[in-house]
């Protein structure tokens, strides 16, 4: 094939068989001899400079060659880099220039006016990072074969896990991924990671005084964790469209999300993808009140993923609940909550809640109105917050109407259904379209919480549902199935 070397203005590009998006005059003009152009499933053409695919290329150069000897590593040696890894986060001296590039990434997030929630390297964000790693540390990979299948002419089959390679790893700023993703170590894997660049400090302090001397004191080979050091957007484009990678993981949200993804698969690259969060809560008569109350104000501590974004109530009888809750976050919070309700659950909201009241947004507390009214189609946007907690609240008449708008308008991910009413709870489960489905708070939704593994990703069922897997992604799941014949048996004959 001839390498694309230049774009003409006005150039027609074809969009999934049946659609075409034309070149602009700037693309054009931008695109230069070993750039890329990828389009995405909704029709933007993206282009990749090649200054960000050259890292791209280094960094996952150095995972192959890392993976290729990644196979006479022992555990042993992989968990003497998990430990070590995890007493240099430990280590007071060791952790302070990390603290302080985070201290830089944080005050320069804050001066352009970004979110800085997912940013900040907090003690205990770096507590559950040591203790993510310790637990890998104490884990192993020769297990025993999946599977066995005898055969009586004297022979057998085994199943057995092996290395799926090197997986690329697209983050928004939140250190604490570096030692969620490392874990696919522990399964023979290597990793290159992009991080945004409002966290490309701090990476880079956490890679220099931590991880590299933690790979380097367990013999583990040079570039099994890579990084693509460049702030540029193209340089994830770049990543994920490198066709060596054995699995793509993208962590964030909403559309950035997608069009990576698209990108991805363009390559032909398998992908796990975080997708749209915001939790949604279904309410029913048969819910306890008090359960209620403290389940909403419980969901609602701080803005991750698995944060309550939309509150469904189904019939008015635990209206009292539901503000009692609101009333509890807002009080929590120390902040002013910021209500997005439908013309459903208006009437339940009296003159309190309908003053102009100062909002913690990333550019500082900003006047507006505490409630705002929403149409039935926005009841499913995900609202990003930094300190004044942000909710939407609707009610249905019936459960059937309350599933109905979650599977139409939720991103189908996590979902509690509070019902105390055993049947009435488990029909309303039934018709629940998401992966994650509980009977309380939203934010028990995490590998490390849930599982005791460091998560790499969740994932939801917006797209689909995939074939065998699951939607909360460990580096203890990032493997392939290798099949083994074991013939004892000479004269076997088919």
């Amino acid at each position: 094939m001839t390498p694309l070397e230049s774009l003409e203005p006005g150039q027609r590009v074809i969009v999934g068989g049946d659609r075409v998006v034309t070149v602009s005059d700037e693309l054009a003009a931008a695109f230069a001899p070993g750039d890329a152009l990828f389009v995405t499933s909704l029709g933007e053409l993206v282009h990749v400079p090649a200054g960000p695919r050259n890292a791209a290329a280094t960094a996952v150069d150095g995972a192959v060659t890392a993976f290729s000897r990644m196979a006479t590593v022992t555990d042993e040696q992989i968990s003497t880099f998990f430990l070590a890894f995890a007493d240099a986060l430990a280590d007071d001296r060791t952790f302070a220039p990390i603290a302080a590039a985070n201290a830089d990434d944080v005050a320069l997030a804050r001066s352009l006016g970004q979110s800085t929630v997912r940013l900040v390297l907090s003690e205990t964000m770096r507590d559950d990072m040591i203790a993510g790693l310790r637990g890998w540390a104490h884990l192993t990979t020769h297990e025993e074969p999946l599977s066995t299948i005898p055969h009586a002419q004297g022979w057998e089959v085994t199943l057995h896990k092996a290395p799926l390679g090197v997986v690329g790893f697209v983050f928004e700023g939140r250190p604490n991924v570096f030692a969620d993703a490392c874990g696919v170590l522990r399964t023979g894997n290597t990793v290159v990671f992009r991080i945004g660049s409002a966290a490309l400090g701090t990476a880079r302090a956490v890679l220099k005084y931590a991880l590299e001397p933690a790979i380097q004191a367990a013999g583990l080979p040079a570039g099994c964790v890579g990084l693509v050091d460049s702030a540029t957007r193209e340089a994830g484009y770049a990543l994920v469209s490198d066709d060596r990678l054995g699995l793509v993981v993208v962590r964030g949200s909403g559309r950035a999300v997608r069009m990576l993804g698209d990108v991805a698969r363009s390559a032909g690259n398998q992908v796990s993808l975080h997708g749209r969060g915001g939790a949604w809560m279904l309410i029913a008569p048969g819910a306890d009140p008090e359960r209620v109350r403290g389940a909403i104000w419980r969901s609602l501590d701080r803005k991750v993923c698995n944060t309550l974004n939309t509150i469904v109530l189904i019939g008015q009888t635990h209206a009292d609940a539901v503000l009692a809750g609101l009333e509890d976050a807002q009080s929590k919070a120390g902040k002013a909550l910021k209500l997005h309700v439908h013309a459903s659950a208006d009437h339940l909201f009296g003159p309190q809640w309908r003053a102009e009241v100062p909002i913690a947004r990333s550019e500082g507390d900003v006047i507006e109105p505490q409630l705002d009214a929403i149409e039935t189609d926005a009841i499913g946007d995900e609202w990003e917050w930094e300190h004044s907690p942000e909710v939407t609240v609707v009610m249905a008449e019936t459960a059937e109407e309350a599933t109905t708008w979650l599977n139409t308008y939720s991103p189908a991910f996590v979902v509690s259904v509070l019902s105390d009413d055993n049947q009435e709870a488990e029909a309303i489960r039934a018709q629940v379209n998401a992966p994650f489905v509980g009977n309380d708070f939203t934010r028990w939704v995490d590998g490390q919480y849930a599982l005791n593994e460091p998560e790499l990703g969740l994932g939801n069922w917006e797209l689909g549902r995939q074939i065998g897997r699951g939607a909360l992604l460990t580096g203890a799941g990032v493997y392939t199935v290798q099949t083994r014949a074991h013939m004892d048996a000479r004269d076997i004959h088919r």
